[in-house]
């Protein structure tokens, strides 16, 4: 597996391999694969819980801390609405913390295993299966998604998104909640890194990355950005060899 640094996104889904340093204490609002792609790496999560091992599964809203302990990595992302985070549910409700440990198959072949990464294909990946029938988004739910991921003229208050599915903001909260797992305030910020990190295809300033993802300036990209992922932006964006967007 090439250790060239490189960042995928997509809109419900995002992979980065290469290598990075020992991240903070930290939790997003995407379920993760972490993947040891040269060894073993360390997970912290709990009550003071730390192990070693090759891959995990890490649920949306759990805070952990990540050391790739030197190796190279993949992180697979996939957004709470997408059919494979969906499809995990059941794992996650049979594992205590929100962490499952050793759930990919053993790294093979270089080229295969690179296929199935940038193919985003869990199936593959995973030893265990995933669950085939599982519930649809409410519709409302995925409205406003799609005004979080394509913002026109700036930030959607909370009041609007709810208004627009005829919902008061309790109502709304709830039910977003309910169908992705985590708040609407930390999607919302999960959301705007995300639009960030997709403006470095264009330029790899990260002041303009920051704009791009709607964020008041650097400081406050780079506040949220380690609120998210445990990092500073530059420690992890700025090695970046190549940013693919997919269509």
């Amino acid at each position: 597996m090439s250790t060239r640094n490189t960042l995928t996104l997509g809109t419900d889904r995002a992979l980065y391999v290469g290598e990075i340093p020992a991240t903070g204490w930290h939790c997003h609002a995407s379920p993760v694969l972490l993947m040891g792609l040269s060894g073993r790496f360390a997970v912290h999560w709990g009550a003071g819980r730390v192990e070693t091992c090759h891959s995990a599964l890490i649920d949306a809203g759990v805070e952990h801390l990540f050391d790739p302990c030197g190796e190279t990595v993949a992180l697979v992302y996939m957004e709470p609405d997408s059919h494979e985070a969906r499809g995990l549910r059941g794992l996650f409700g049979q594992e205590e913390g929100g962490v499952v440990l050793d759930v990919a198959a053993p790294v093979g072949a270089r080229s295969a295993m690179e296929g199935y990464l940038h193919h985003f294909d869990l199936p593959s990946l995973l030893r265990c299966p995933l669950d085939s029938e599982v519930a649809p988004l409410d519709p409302r739910v995925a409205r406003s998604l799609h005004v979080l991921r394509h913002p026109q003229a700036g930030r959607v208050a909370r009041g609007e998104l709810a208004s627009g599915v005829q919902l008061s903001a309790s109502r709304f909260n709830h039910l977003f909640r309910a169908e992705m797992g985590v708040s609407l305030r930390t999607y919302r910020v999960w959301s705007q890194v995300r639009l960030a990190m997709a403006g470095l295809a264009v330029s790899p300033r990260l002041t303009d990355a920051a704009l791009h993802g709607e964020f008041s300036d650097s400081a406050h990209f780079s506040r949220m950005f380690r609120q998210t992922f445990g990092m500073t932006p530059s420690s992890v964006l700025k090695p970046l060899r190549q940013v693919t967007l997919l269509r």
